[in-house]
């Protein structure tokens, strides 16, 4: 595995540019592409999978064997994005909103799984606790959206989507790397991101989906924990 390490804390705007990571695993390296905000792309087994295509640009980028979508929301839905990268036979798992707006969509709901190819692809619960746009209403009601766990060569990836540091995260075992939302008014604070990343402890972490959110205060909080903290700019021009 390519090993970018971080000194902490950083100093403020420090970011490496979002270049392929690549990963060690029992099945072969896994490659992993960073696009824009919530999008990436995955490499492994001779296949390809995309979670979220929706930001940046996908010239030159191949086709999808397999695509999971989170939600309905623009920076993670884009049917346009998703007719594009499709091809025949592409597979894509989204949950039943998402479904109802992206043809040819399988349904997973949370707690489910199934194989795609290499990938064990796991739907894994997304939601806010308080956040929403008035009262009475959330940015992410409980069931409705899926953050993923995708295991490949016996390694676990978790992608939160939008979510904040809910119990279902904090209780999350065994996961190597992960990629953890943070942006206001739509998920968690930094601050909130770190407590839930500590509670779960993923061998690595990934801010992303944060925009101008100050990732000095997620850094902070997980020096000395034993966490690696990986910062890559998502939004580089």
């Amino acid at each position: 595995m390519r090993r970018l390490a971080w000194f902490l804390p950083l100093a403020a705007g420090a970011l490496f540019a979002a270049a392929p990571e690549e990963f060690p695993t029992s099945a072969g390296t896994l490659r992993l592409t960073p696009i824009q905000h919530a999008s990436l792309m995955i490499q492994a087994g001779g296949k390809v999978l995309y979670v979220d295509p929706a930001s940046g640009s996908y010239e030159g980028l191949p086709g999808a064997d397999y695509i999971l979508i989170s939600h309905i929301h623009g920076d993670h839905m884009a049917p346009a994005i998703v007719d594009k990268l499709r091809k025949p036979g592409t597979v894509i798992l989204a949950p039943r909103t998402v479904a109802e707006k992206v043809t040819g969509s399988t349904v997973i709901s949370n707690g489910e799984s199934k194989a795609l190819g290499p990938f064990l692809v796991e739907a894994f619960p997304a939601y806010n606790l308080t956040r929403g746009p008035s009262a009475g209403e959330l940015f992410h009601p409980r069931g409705r959206d899926n953050g993923y766990i995708v295991t490949y060569g016996g390694k676990r990836f978790y992608f939160s989507a939008d979510t904040e540091g809910i119990p279902e995260m904090r209780a999350l075992k065994n996961i190597d790397v992960a990629f953890v939302c943070m942006n206001l008014p739509y998920t968690m604070t930094p601050e909130e991101a770190a407590d839930a990343v500590r509670a779960f402890h993923p061998a690595i972490v990934y801010p992303y989906h944060y925009r101008a959110t100050d990732l000095n205060a997620f850094v902070k909080p997980l020096t000395g924990t034993g966490i690696e903290v990986r910062l890559r700019d998502w939004y580089a021009k």
